[in-house]
């Protein structure tokens, strides 16, 4: 090759003149910015308003020195959010859905359950459910552990410190009324005088170290979804000291909870109509996104429901804890090249598919539950009884597990779709069990069915009275619960919002 041939050409080499030029000049603005944002959380940490103290209850008190934090974390008092199956709004599931009246007949839930709302509404919902009773109106007693509020206020890690974990948990959930009054907030997951992400509830910590897990090892991104643990999991009240226990000795999925639980001759309550002992599952949201994709691949709980924001130069979490849907180009956009709309149409496609098969599951264990109180009346035998109680447990368990937990169909798809399919074919088992029975009785007919159409045709059947229980409850939201929030702010534990 010639030496003219080797030379570059005079625009081939103010081009490559050129482009360097500009990747020096990319390369100093990506510095610039790196060191500006720099700079501002270093005066925004070292310029801090406010001397938080250690385990700093009321929210209020961290607005000074993390505004941005803390006025997005207000938003979560909004209820705007719709997506085809759920929201951020209160809707009526036993009004929706009065089968679920039926498969909790002799249990609180019976009386009241409503989708949840944000963490700002914690300390509201609560107080105004029918489940917590209306201790002190008419004779009504506290139906209550104080292990109730457990995950309703960062005031809960503040009272086990002052009077003992086990004596908050013994104690009753009405003397803790003018205590626990700030809703779930920043104490919660943070260190008040680092802001570091926090364990502040024992059970979490409690249910690992039984596993030989040291948590306190745990990396930081794991913690993004371990602070979220300590209250979206299984859980139950543990002995007559109503201790809040985590059932994960032997694993994390629903079949290693129910073996604890069977092992342990453990059930929630004694259903009225079935007389099946009963295990009632709290939100196993925690162990049933391990079992999904996501979970699997790394993602934390914070990086959907707490995305990344950037304001003035400086990126923060997101504390409008929502669901991902409600802002999808920083979310599954930040990973998923499709558009808004296909991905949205993705989850919708996932939770159909789950939703159908639950509300075939439904039908078939109020029927199961029905007919099970009809072959008592009829002179059936607990011997002859006992095969069918296990298979409406086992059945109602599944059912539970799959229907309590957030955005379980999204997390775990398949997982759940196993488990609602699961729990379908033992409520078939049952009724084929308790025809059996009937038919040893001398009946072959189908058994009436009694209406409940709706939610108090339900509660009526199951021997609740709508009207009442509503009437003194609303005695008590107008007595006892303004004589708790005087009391809390005459103590100081309660101050108004900035």
């Amino acid at each position: 090759m010639s030496e003219q041939r080797k030379k570059l050409k005079t625009w081939q080499g103010w081009a490559i003149f050129g482009g360097a030029m500009v990747f020096v000049f990319c390369l100093g603005l990506l510095a610039a910015s790196i060191t500006n944002r720099r700079a501002e959380i270093t005066t925004i940490y070292a310029n801090k308003k406010d001397k938080i103290a250690k385990g700093e209850a009321k929210n209020p008190m961290y607005q000074g020195n993390y505004p941005r934090e803390y006025e997005t974390w207000t938003q979560t008092a909004d209820t705007s959010f719709r997506s085809e199956f759920n929201g951020s709004q209160a809707v009526d599931v036993l009004e929706q859905r009065p089968n679920m009246v039926i498969f909790w007949a002799g249990y609180s839930f019976s009386r009241d359950y409503a989708s949840p709302r944000g963490h700002m509404h914690a300390i509201e919902d609560v107080t105004r459910t029918l489940r917590t009773g209306n201790p002190g109106i008419d004779g009504d007693g506290d139906i209550q552990p104080a292990t109730c509020w457990a995950c309703k206020s960062p005031d809960v890690p503040r009272m086990m410190q002052a009077i003992g974990v086990d004596n908050f948990y013994k104690s009753k959930w009405s003397q803790m009324g003018s205590e626990i009054v700030n809703p779930i907030g920043c104490a919660d997951c943070h260190d008040a005088e680092t802001m570091d992400l926090h364990i502040s509830r024992p059970a979490l910590v409690e249910a690992f170290a039984r596993r030989g897990v040291d948590i306190t090892k745990a990396t930081h991104q794991e913690m993004r979804s371990l602070v979220c643990a300590q209250c979206h999991v299984e859980y139950y009240f543990k002995g007559d000291g109503k201790y809040l226990t985590f059932p994960w000795d032997k694993g994390f999925t629903m079949e290693d909870a129910e073996r604890y639980y069977d092992e342990a001759d453990y059930y929630d309550y004694i259903h009225t109509l079935s007389r099946t002992p009963i295990l009632k599952a709290q939100h196993p949201d925690f162990e049933i996104a391990q079992q999904g994709i996501h979970a699997q691949r790394g993602v934390s709980c914070a990086d959907c429901h707490m995305p990344y924001k950037s304001e003035g130069g400086v990126k923060f979490s997101d504390h409008h804890i929502t669901s991902p849907l409600a802002n999808i180009d920083r979310t599954c956009q930040t990973c998923h090249r499709e558009s808004e709309e296909v991905l949205r149409q993705n989850v919708y496609d996932r939770q159909r598919k789950a939703n159908e098969i639950r509300n075939k599951l439904e039908d078939e264990l109020a029927k199961a539950h029905i007919e099970a109180k009809f072959a008592w009346d009829k002179g059936a035998t607990e011997a002859e009884m006992k095969p069918v109680l296990k298979y409406i447990r086992q059945s109602q368990w599944r059912w539970d597990y799959g229907v309590a937990s957030h955005g379980a169909s999204f997390h775990a798809p398949q997982e759940i779709t196993r488990i609602l399919g699961n729990g379908l074919e033992r409520a078939m088992q049952a009724r084929l069990g308790i025809a059996r029975v009937l038919a040893r009785h001398g009946y072959t007919a189908a058994v009436p069915m009694p209406d409940i159409s709706t939610k108090e045709k339900a509660q009526r059947y199951i021997g609740l009275d709508p009207e009442k229980l509503n009437n003194r409850k609303q005695k008590f939201l107008k007595t006892v619960v303004p004589k708790w929030l005087e009391e809390a702010k005459a103590k100081g534990k309660l101050v108004a919002m900035k």
